[in-house]
């Protein structure tokens, strides 16, 4: 048998192999030894001298020294003390008050809470595992079909591995050698564009079908209003804004009331009148930070470091032409001008990848360069809506409306504060992914300790999951280091590109191709024997067709949404079915994951269509 054929072998194995049940990791280091061992084999050397040996040190010392990883643990452990500090219930009980006049409530608010819990820890089975518990029953008590029930649970799950921070994006980063920030970056908007892909088919067959969804009855819906503030709106104004205003301004009245126990005082006025503006200051607060970081900050980065800048725009055009000096570089189709291993290949008589309305309007300026002159159109017309909304809001602000933002902004806030945070100092460059995972870390045992739900026990739960965690991983990425060794030794990755390249493929029939042979992989395989073992056999093909592994990358996130839903191998139904009542079957978990597959397909058609959602982030925020 040739060596190439060997290499086949090797990967025909593993899957079958792994799909028998042995672990990944271990699995992966096995056959690299053992088809290494006949790879690098010399008769006059005794076997105990075989390289084999050597390449399994050398690939373990790289796996443990490689830096992209150390922000793995402290994600984790993030992710794992969120989860044990027991955080998510009141947040889902405020959620769903917000949303009761909306069709299928209760799936809606399990969608937001999968979304926002799932951005914060990252860990799939954790938040499956919880929302069953949290969502499933009182789903299926109040008449909602199991399918709709299961479905939202499960495809809501999983979004924790595609919005960042997530575990999956660091592990594809130290595989392709690409950044962490900009592969962020770029699952940004794909991410929460699948999130309001989930919510519009929710609602949507709920509107259709109203009995999949019963409306609920008037006892879940009803707000807690505490005694006191009827009687306080007697006193003042029904609307709760006014009110509280004119009290801080005459509070003699207020302050005699004395209701369920509670008496008010000035200090409990402006408390509640710091809750009442928190929607106007979060608004202020946002968009002073989007002009200030668009427009004040890179005025002051130029007047700083460059006196004298001039900013030239490329025309189409021009683009189009070829360099006109031998060290110039051709325009590559979707790939950035910095990119080291990419920048010198050719790009002529490539197809366009995507929409070429994008190609069109030249590569996207860096922040130092300016904002775009519609940046303050679409600014103030974004400024003035919101601000009609905040009028139209405070305008309807009673008391049930009051008692749902107080239950919001104590429970939703900190940890949306803490995201935010750890997001933000990651994408705008003031700390590495690093320490911007030792501040969520932190920030996660403070809010845990700050709502008294953590102990020594949960502390040392937490801790031993993420040293468990932690080791997979790297055991994963040592395994996954010497196999590809090896394959490629064998000489299994030229023949593959071989095989590849005899097809003539166009750029888009080859990102059709990988895509759709990651989509089957991910029947059978989890997300993280796809990215460690298939994933590095289809990136150096990349640079052969001129395809931006920012945006090839950000596809492959999307899709391995589908790894999560499709049976066999369906993680997210056997956290279900773990945590599910015993009358609801797997056979039903599945038929309610299907169409969210169907789902993930459209994302990747609207990213294909338009590239611009995965890349303008990226190349705003750091240049082509």
């Amino acid at each position: 048998m040739s060596d190439p054929a060997l290499g086949l072998l090797m990967l025909a194995l593993i899957v079958v192999v792994i799909m028998m049940g042995f672990p990944t990791a271990f699995t992966l280091m096995g056959l690299g030894m053992f088809f290494g061992f006949f790879a690098l084999h010399d008769p006059s050397q005794p076997w105990t001298q075989n390289h084999i040996f050597d390449l399994m040190v050398q690939r373990t010392y790289g796996a443990m020294t490689n830096d992209t990883l150390i922000s793995i643990p402290l994600f984790v452990l993030m992710g794992y003390v969120m989860e044990r500090g027991a955080l998510v219930d009141k947040m889902f009980y405020s959620v769903q008050l917000a949303f009761r006049r909306v069709p299928a409530s209760l799936a809606v608010a399990t969608l937001i809470i999968c979304t926002f819990w799932g951005i914060a820890s990252g860990l799939v089975g954790a938040v499956v595992v919880l929302m069953g518990v949290i969502a499933f029953n009182p789903m299926l008590k109040a008449g909602y079909d199991v399918r709709l029930a299961s479905g939202v649970i499960t495809a809501g799950g999983t979004l924790g591995i595609l919005i960042p921070p997530s575990v999956m994006i660091i592990v594809y980063a130290a595989v392709a050698g690409q950044s962490v920030v900009k592969l962020y970056a770029s699952a940004m908007f794909p991410g929460f564009f699948l999130a309001f892909l989930y919510l519009v088919y929710i609602i949507g067959w709920a509107l259709i079908n109203p009995k999949i969804a019963p409306r609920l009855p008037e006892s879940a819906t009803r707000v807690p209003v505490p005694d006191w503030v009827p009687r306080f709106q007697q006193a003042y104004s029904r609307n709760m804004l006014f009110s509280l205003f004119a009290a801080i301004a005459a509070p003699s009245r207020a302050l005699k009331i004395e209701a369920g126990g509670i008496r008010i005082g000035y200090g409990m006025l402006l408390k509640n009148l710091a809750a009442a503006l928190f929607p106007l200051v979060l608004t202020v607060v946002t968009y002073w930070g989007v002009w200030w970081y668009v427009v004040i900050h890179p005025q002051a980065s130029v007047d700083q470091d460059m006196p004298v800048a001039a900013v030239v725009h490329q025309s189409p055009a021009a683009a189009a032409k070829p360099p006109a000096h031998a060290d110039e570089k051709p325009q590559q189709l979707g790939i950035d001008e910095t990119t080291p291993s990419y920048s010198s290949t050719k790009s002529e008589g490539l197809e366009e990848l995507g929409s070429p309305e994008l190609l069109k309007e030249g590569p996207a300026a860096p922040v130092e360069a300016g904002p775009d002159p519609r940046f303050y159109i679409w600014f103030w017309i974004c400024t003035i809506i919101s601000g009609l909304l905040l009028v139209y809001y405070y305008w309807k602000l009673e008391a049930e409306q009051f008692e749902v933002l107080k239950l919001l902004s104590s429970s939703v806030m900190p940890l949306g504060i803490l995201t935010i945070v750890v997001l933000a100092v990651i994408l705008f460059g003031i700390t590495t992914a690093t320490e911007s995972a030792a501040v969520g870390a932190a920030g996660a045992f403070l809010l845990a300790i700050q709502a008294r739900t953590l102990n020594w026990q949960r502390v040392k739960e937490s801790v031993f999951l993420t040293a468990k965690t932690t080791a997979m991983v790297c055991w994963l990425f040592v395994g996954s280091a010497l196999f590809s060794a090896v394959f490629a030794l064998l000489g299994g990755q030229q023949l593959v590109e071989q095989w590849v390249l005899s097809f003539n493929l166009t750029p888009v029939q080859f990102m059709i191709l990988s895509q759709a042979i990651i989509f089957i992989l991910g029947w059978p395989l989890e997300w993280t024997e796809i990215i460690v073992i298939f994933v590095p056999i289809f990136l150096p093909l990349l640079k052969h067709f001129s395809i931006d592994p920012i945006l090839w990358g950000t596809l492959v996130f999307v899709n391995l949404q589908a790894a999560f839903l499709s049976p066999p191998v369906a993680m997210s139904a056997f956290y279900l079915k773990g945590v599910a009542p015993k009358h609801v079957t797997l056979n039903q978990i599945f038929a309610g994951m299907m169409p969210y597959m169907l789902i993930v397909i459209v994302c990747m058609i609207f990213m294909y269509l338009w590239p611009g959602m995965s890349l303008w982030l990226p190349n705003y925020l750091y240049g082509n």
